[in-house]
């Protein structure tokens, strides 16, 4: 039997209602069976999730499952699978999403005729009976361009704000030169320094039509639904992005676009913790100082200004608490 040509990483914790609509799909995405290799990781479920990934792994030409006996978080579990990707690619996908068939078939194409390091996608968004086609924000399909070139201008929606890591597929390059990793143990924002990163130090991408992968938002158990201490995470995944920036060659080009990104999304941590527990909103809005402390004086100062009052409003208590000019 020959090796697969793509490897998909699936972690999961706790996904039994859906995750077996994952895995379904995987098996129609090659008309080669043998082409695609599947890596579970059953992240210290509480339910079903490891034993439909096991009944399912015997489905497939290759697969393996990994079990963690207590969650570890997303970011570590997709580093656990990155270990054991064989063939040329591999992509990842969450445990309550979906694909439509053959969208790996024709990722890996594309990824082979454009000789890229990475191809992105479009998504759709489902939230109950609602789809909605959320656009990746590149303005060009099926042409090749630096990942450098795809992070500016600073105010306004780049491919570094969006971040979605089973919103494409790599090249095999991608792990061998150290770019495929997440921060360990983050439980959110971990693609946040991962785009980042790919985006100042790939070579070649493109962003290219294909079979949707399909996102399930307002799922109870999904991070971007909870508010607990994992949320805590964005603050230390967003200084994680302003020093992979500074320490680039071009920091000055890119350093804007970073501070007005963690302006942004601090504001919308700071409204969002309003309806944690009191200690917890605490800790999310000290957090978010400490970040605040971090930014450069005169780059924070400008980005403010190109915010819109809400914000500036939202973000004022916080940079004066954080020593930096409103």
């Amino acid at each position: 039997m020959h090796r697969p040509l793509v490897t998909a990483i699936l972690p999961a914790k706790d996904a039994e209602p859906y995750i077996g609509t994952t895995l379904e799909t995987l098996l129609r995405q090659f008309d080669d069976a043998g082409a695609l290799k599947l890596v579970a990781i059953d992240d210290g479920s509480s339910d079903g999730t490891g034993d439909i990934m096991r009944a399912y792994a015997e489905r497939f030409a290759y697969a393996e499952v990994l079990v963690n006996a207590r969650p570890s978080g997303l970011a570590t579990a997709r580093n656990q699978g990155l270990s054991h990707i064989e063939g040329d690619a591999f992509c990842f996908i969450d445990g309550d999403d979906w694909m439509q068939p053959r969208r790996l078939q024709v990722l890996t194409e594309q990824l082979q005729e454009l000789d890229c390091d990475f191809v992105r996608t479009d998504h759709v968004r489902v939230t109950g009976q609602d789809r909605k086609l959320v656009r990746a924000p590149h303005p060009w399909r099926g042409v090749v361009a630096s990942p450098r070139d795809a992070i500016l201008p600073a105010d306004e929606k780049t491919m570094v704000d969006y971040p979605y890591a089973w919103a494409g597929l790599f090249h095999r390059r991608i792990l061998d030169e150290g770019l495929a990793a997440f921060p360990d143990g983050l439980f959110t924002a971990e693609d946040r320094p991962w785009i980042w990163r790919l985006h100042l130090q790939a070579r070649r991408f493109a962003v290219v039509e294909a079979p949707a992968l399909l996102y399930r938002r307002g799922v109870t158990t999904s991070l971007t639904q909870v508010r607990d201490r994992r949320q805590l995470d964005f603050a230390t995944a967003m200084s994680h992005v302003i020093e992979i920036v500074q320490q680039d060659a071009e920091a000055d080009r890119f350093l804007p676009k970073a501070v007005r990104t963690v302006l942004a999304l601090s504001s919308h941590h700071i409204v969002r913790s309003r309806r944690m527990a009191p200690v917890l909103r605490r800790e999310m809005r000290d957090s978010i100082r400490g970040l605040l402390a971090t930014l450069p004086a005169d780059g924070s100062a400008r980005a403010l200004q190109r915010l819109d009052g809400t914000r500036r409003r939202v973000l004022a208590r916080s940079l004066r608490k954080a020593g930096r000019t409103v």
